[in-house]
């Protein structure tokens, strides 16, 4: 039986039909296409999962580009070129770091053991293994400031310092295999960008040599092969489920998290 506004006697099933006739056009145009990122679903094919996986990685670097602009401006980096950072402040850069590789370890160690793909198991394992070497390199230029570990060991990290290596364990708790592909590709460049000119400043502005600041030329040179391993890896995720719109969050999360170091150490 068709309820009838009581104001309007007679006007249900006429109200109803224009409803409807405005409606089915609109459900008409509702399913989505296969280039929707919107939309979580598996992609039918291994070179379909690879599309989407860069068609989403290009969407993401797009969205987060205004936030990459400004890790790329905060002040800690143009002090550091115009001379302004005191060793003090090189030495709490260090504390910082100590801390997240010690954590990000641990973490890229059990993503290593979560995910059982190739491409997955060749990514995580390849930068737990770079941390072990950032670590010795970290010691060796904490000695040029006249710093120890045990210093390393009793420095307070600044809570700000630290969401982002409190986002990684997140992530390699909880997170897809995509989803934890796509936020560090797209997060390592600007991290590595900014180390870059860390190392150039402490070079020319301070007169240390290449050699003395390899922690920073180590994260400045790109991995080879990263870009391509972690699409399959995206790609991996996307063809168990992962949904895109999970994935850009995520990304979105550790880009502002990153941002949140390099502010941190600065102040």
């Amino acid at each position: 039986m068709t309820r009838m506004h009581p104001r309007f006697p007679g006007a249900g099933p006429a109200l109803l039909a224009l409803a409807l006739s405005l409606a089915l056009p609109l459900l008409a145009a509702a399913p989505a296409g296969a280039d929707d990122l919107t939309v979580c679903k598996a992609p039918a094919s291994l070179a379909a999962a690879r599309a989407e996986a860069r068609r989403l990685v290009a969407e993401i670097r797009t969205e987060l580009a205004p936030v990459e602009d400004q890790i790329r401006d905060v002040p800690f980096v143009s002090d550091l070129e115009a001379g302004r950072v005191t060793r003090n402040q090189l030495a709490g850069f260090l504390g910082e770091q100590y801390n997240i590789i010690q954590s990000d370890q641990g973490s890229f160690s059990f993503m290593v053991t979560r995910f059982d793909d190739p491409a997955s198991r060749e990514m995580f394992g390849g930068i737990a293994g770079g941390e072990t070497i950032a670590l010795d390199l970290l010691l060796d230029f904490a000695e040029r400031l006249g710093r120890t570990k045990a210093d390393l060991l009793a420095y307070e990290p600044k809570p700000k310092g630290q969401t982002y290596p409190s986002r990684v364990a997140w992530i390699s708790l909880y997170a897809d295999r995509a989803t934890a592909g796509a936020s560090f590709l797209v997060n390592f460049a600007v991290f590595g960008e900014n180390m870059g000119r860390v190392q150039q400043a402490l070079i020319d502005v301070y007169g240390f040599t290449a050699e003395e600041t390899a922690f920073f030329g180590f994260f400045a040179e790109p991995i080879p092969g990263f870009e391509e391993n972690a699409i399959d890896v995206i790609a991996a995720g996307l063809r168990r489920g992962a949904c895109p719109r999970e994935v850009k969050r995520s990304a979105r999360l550790l880009q502002s998290y990153e941002l949140d170091f390099w502010q941190a150490v600065g102040e």
